[in-house]
C-alpha cells in the first residue's frame, strides 16, 4: 500500500515595494518648481546681491570710487558708535515691547477663556489693533493721542485738572519728552493681541479633567495657575516671545513715523539706522553689511521659534 505525501505549499516570495525612480520623483516635484523658483528669485537672489554689496566700499555720491574691501564693512558695523547705540536701542525696544505684550496678552487671554456675555464681541475688539496697518497705527498714536495741542492724552489731562478746579492742565509734548516710551506703548498696543491669540490657544488646549481634579482637591485658583496652567503655557509663551522678537526687532514704521529716531538718537534702532546709512549717508556697502547682520540674527531667533513650533506639533500629535 502506497501512502501519498502532500508537500506543504511554500509561501510565495514577498513582493518588494517598487522604489520610485528618479524620473518618477521629479515628475511629482515638477508642479512645485515654479513656486520654488519664484521663492529663490524673490528672497535668495537679493540676499546674495546684498552679501556681494557688503564687501564693497560704495558711496553713491562718488560713483567712480567703488572697490572691494572684504570684511571691513562688517568690522565697521561692530565698532561704529552710532550702530552700537542702535543695537542697544533695538534691544531695549524689543525686550520692552515683547515682555509687556506677553504679560498683557496673558491677562487678556485668561479673561477671554472664561464664558461671559459678549465674549465674541470682546474678542473681535481686542484683536482689532493687530489688524491695523503699522503706519496707520503709528500715525494714530502720533497725531490723535500724543499731539500736544489736540491729542487725547493732553485732552484727558486738561479735563482732570479742570475737574479739580484748575484753569487747565500742563501741555506735555509726549514724543519729545518721552520718545522711547511713546514708541514702546504704540507697539505694545499693536502686538498685545498677537500674544493674546497664541496664549488663548494654549489655554483652550488645556485638559479639562486636570483642572477639574485640581478643583476637587481644593487647589486655589492661584495655585492652579502657578502649578498647572503656567507650566502648560511654557511652550506657548516661548513661541510668543520668539515670534514677537523676530517681528519687533525689524520695526521701522513706528520709529520713522513717531520719532524719526530722535530726539538725538534715543529711539534709533537697527532698521532705522540702516535706512539712514543707505539714504542719508549713501553708504551702500555699510548699509548692506548691517542688513546682513540683522538677517543672520533673525535667522538664529527663527531657528529657536521653529523648534518650539515643532515641539508643539509633536505634543499635539501624541495626545
Amino acid at each position: 500500500m502506497t501512502t501519498l505525501t502532500v508537500e506543504p505549499k511554500t509561501a510565495p516570495p514577498p513582493v518588494r515595494p517598487r522604489t520610485r525612480t528618479g524620473t518618477a520623483k521629479w515628475k511629482r516635484r515638477i508642479p512645485l518648481l515654479p513656486a520654488l523658483i519664484f521663492t529663490v528669485v524673490v528672497t535668495q537672489l537679493p540676499f546674495v546681491a546684498t552679501l556681494v554689496i557688503s564687501t564693497f566700499q560704495w558711496n553713491i555720491l562718488e560713483p567712480g570710487d567703488r572697490h572691494f574691501t572684504g570684511l571691513s564693512n562688517y568690522s565697521f558695523v561692530f565698532t561704529d558708535e552710532r550702530l552700537r547705540t542702535a543695537v542697544l536701542n533695538t534691544v531695549v525696544l524689543t525686550a520692552s515691547v515683547v515682555l509687556i505684550s506677553v504679560v498683557l496678552g496673558l491677562g487678556l487671554a485668561m479673561l477671554l477663556d472664561r464664558r461671559f456675555a459678549g465674549r465674541g464681541l470682546a474678542r473681535t475688539l481686542l484683536i482689532a489693533p493687530f489688524l491695523v496697518m503699522p503706519v496707520a497705527s503709528a500715525l494714530l498714536w502720533k497725531h490723535a493721542i500724543y499731539n500736544p495741542d489736540y491729542g487725547l492724552l493732553n485732552g484727558t489731562l486738561n479735563a482732570v485738572y479742570q475737574f479739580f478746579g484748575a484753569a487747565h492742565g500742563p501741555t506735555v509734548d509726549w514724543v519729545s519728552s518721552y520718545p522711547m516710551p511713546a514708541v514702546v506703548i504704540s507697539l505694545v498696543w499693536q502686538w498685545t493681541p498677537f500674544m493674546m491669540l497664541i496664549l488663548l490657544a494654549g489655554l483652550q488646549a488645556q485638559p479639562g479633567d486636570v483642572l477639574e481634579a485640581a478643583k476637587v482637591d481644593g487647589a486655589s485658583p492661584l495655585a492652579t495657575f502657578r502649578f498647572i496652567t503656567l507650566p502648560h503655557l511654557r511652550q506657548y509663551l516661548e513661541l510668543g516671545i520668539l515670534l514677537g522678537t523676530i517681528y519687533v526687532v525689524q520695526t521701522f514704521d513706528a520709529v520713522y513715523t513717531i520719532t524719526q529716531g530722535g530726539p538725538g538718537s534715543e529711539t534709533t534702532n537697527l532698521p532705522y539706522e540702516i535706512y539712514l546709512t543707505m539714504f542719508r549717508k549713501y553708504e551702500y556697502g555699510e548699509a548692506a553689511a548691517a542688513g546682513v547682520v540683522v538677517v543672520l540674527g533673525s535667522i538664529v531667533i527663527a531657528t529657536f521659534a521653529l523648534r518650539t513650533i515643532a515641539s508643539l506639533f509633536r505634543e499635539e500629535v501624541s495626545r
